[in-house]
């Protein structure tokens, strides 16, 4: 059972998830399809606990300190991020390009580490977003590797929104990408998400065996020649082995 003031509420703060550090109260009334009343009172109640403060400059709303401090909590749990953190850095170190640590739960992918290589990119992945299953190497990844079943039921729910001319937009399609995937190893995404950009990424697995998160290296098109790229597989593929080794696999 579900409530739905609290659904609600976690829609408000889930709308900063986006990029937007303020938003007012008519913005997040329209983007919900509510009305301002009803969002008042979330907005509010959240503000009373510390999950949002009011700019009294702006009057628009922004996350508060108490989303820090379970941020904090939540990262020093997070044994997964702790001990990669060292391999990503030895990765980018190596490669020079920019690296992506990506958790798998609940069902979604969300990235929670993102370490930048000596070419700077402005690109799709921030920590805290939702990584695409179909279009992502990072979310191919994980997809590849899951139980038959438990990767049916999330190629159900996918809506395979297109973002270039690369992007796979069937499900027979993502069916036999991700069957390549699974053999060889390693997920690529071909400018799926962003023309000029390829990321390369290798699923990770806990003690149990079971794929929970993924690594990956994202190159733009001009530097990624045949040499580049298969040293991007390489050191990927290791990585996404030490993380499982380290992680009890």
């Amino acid at each position: 059972m579900t409530i739905q003031s609290v659904l609600r509420a976690t829609d408000i703060l889930e709308l900063f998830l986006n990029g937007q550090k303020e938003l007012s109260v008519k913005e997040i009334a329209e983007a919900m399809e509510l009305s301002k009343s009803t969002v008042h009172g979330l907005i509010k109640t959240l503000a009373s606990k510390g999950y949002l403060y009011q700019n009294e400059e702006s009057g628009k709303y922004r996350l508060g300190m108490k989303l820090f401090q379970l941020g904090h909590i939540v990262e020093n749990q997070l044994d997964y991020a702790e001990v990669s953190r060292p391999i990503i850095n030895k990765l980018v170190t190596t490669l020079k390009e920019t690296v992506h640590l990506v958790s798998f739960e609940q069902g979604e992918a969300i990235y929670i580490e993102k370490k930048e290589g000596t070419h700077s990119l402005r690109i799709y992945s921030q920590i805290g977003r939702r990584a695409p299953f179909h279009c992502t190497g990072v979310g191919k990844a994980i997809l590849a590797f899951l139980p038959k079943k438990e990767q049916e039921e999330i190629i159900e729910t996918l809506t395979l929104e297109s973002f270039t001319e690369n992007t796979i937009v069937t499900k027979q399609a993502l069916g036999k990408e991700l069957a390549v995937v699974k053999e060889q190893g390693f997920a690529v995404d071909n400018e799926e998400i962003e023309i000029g950009l390829i990321c390369t990424a290798s699923p990770i697995f806990n003690y149990q065996g079971r794929v929970v998160g993924s690594i990956s290296c994202a190159v733009p098109t001009v530097r990624l020649n045949e040499g580049h790229q298969q040293e991007v597989i390489t050191g990927i593929k290791t990585a996404a082995n030490e993380i499982s080794t380290t992680l009890g696999y």
